[in-house]
């Protein structure tokens, strides 16, 4: 994605705008989402350094509601698109049809698709083929769609946020890690605690809420994009993250035995390229001048999840990839002194 350059006025203009609007956000976003910090802030990470999200949940926990009311406090143009097994790639991207023009001839006119919108909702992304989900591969790499041998730039901001249901298999198809790695982070949404239960069933079931109001617009989300890109980092946790994503691979010099027992595939050059674009986005969004450790370490979940793949024999020891990634953060130094 391209982003605009930004003049020091402007650039301090735009980390101030980030840091007074983390409060806003967070007070709009109340009004009709309950808990789920982290989820939100992973969230807000993604839009602010211009990625995008595979959101992971079961039924029934807001997935939808809270990603229409990001869309709402950022101004942005959205779209749902219903991920079903006989969805079709031009039902997303578009078609091109028959008409009449003026002059009475016939020609073949492109009519875009949902895809055509500032943030995308791929609902449950793994119920449609493997044809159907690599329609959505262009667009999230090249932010361009390609029909009938013509090209259609896509608006900007453009963003993709998936989600899909972890506990029903049947009548789904695994995304492919080609399309796995494109998405910034895997956010898992959970089940609230009971008394944040309590809450939005009260605050659900007693009329209606209060509207959302945008705070933004996608010309600010666009200079929040600039601004994030300029964040300082010293190359000491520029190669924190490094030496995170590539001790995920296995068979090579250096990686951890438990990797080597555990994992299959690692994680590819992305995701050091995420951990450090998100880390700086998060620096930001906590109104820190540069970029610590711990904003690494905090992404190593989210960024790594989906990109390292367990081997049989993680799975016969019942070893989760939330395991693999708390044990590769205890292992790897900060320092570099292993």
């Amino acid at each position: 994605m391209s982003t605009e350059t930004l003049s020091m006025e402007q650039e301090a203009e735009v980390v101030h705008q980030i840091r007074e609007g983390r409060d806003r956000i967070a007070a709009e976003l109340s009004k009709a989402i309950v808990g789920q910090n982290d989820v939100i802030e992973q969230l807000l990470i993604c839009l602010m350094a211009g990625g995008h999200c595979l959101i992971t949940g079961a039924p029934g926990l807001a997935k939808t509601l809270l990603v229409r009311s990001v869309a709402k406090i950022f101004h942005l143009n959205f779209q749902r698109i219903q991920f079903t097994p006989d969805l079709m790639p031009a039902d997303i991207t578009g078609t091109e049809i028959l008409e009449d023009a003026a002059d009475g001839h016939r020609r073949m006119t492109f009519v875009k698709g949902p895809i055509f919108a500032n943030v995308i909702l791929a609902d449950e992304i793994n119920r449609t083929p493997p044809k159907t989900q690599a329609a959505l591969l262009e667009a999230m790499q090249e932010h361009q769609v390609t029909a009938a041998g013509h090209r259609y730039e896509l608006d900007e901001p453009f963003f993709v946020l998936a989600t899909q249901n972890p506990i029903e298999m049947e009548g789904t198809y695994p995304l492919p890690e080609a399309q796995l790695d494109r998405f910034m982070f895997n956010v898992l949404i959970d089940y609230l605690p009971r008394d944040q239960e309590l809450a939005v069933v009260m605050q659900t079931t007693s009329g209606r809420s209060e509207p959302i109001e945008p705070l933004f617009t996608g010309e600010d989300v666009m200079r929040f994009h600039a601004a994030v890109r300029r964040v300082p980092i010293a190359e000491e946790v520029g190669a924190y993250a490094v030496r995170l994503a590539s001790s995920t691979r296995p068979e090579r010099e250096g990686t951890p035995d438990f990797i080597n027992h555990w994992v299959s595939w690692g994680a590819g050059l992305r995701a050091a390229q995420t951990l450090v674009l998100g880390a700086k986005a998060r620096a930001l969004l906590a109104g820190n001048a540069h970029v610590r450790h711990d904003d690494v370490r905090a992404l190593a979940h989210p960024a790594l999840r989906h990109r390292v793949l367990l081997s049989y024999k993680a799975e016969a020891e019942g070893v989760t990839i939330e395991d693999v990634i708390d044990q590769l953060l205890e292992t790897v130094s900060t320092t570099g002194n292993e």
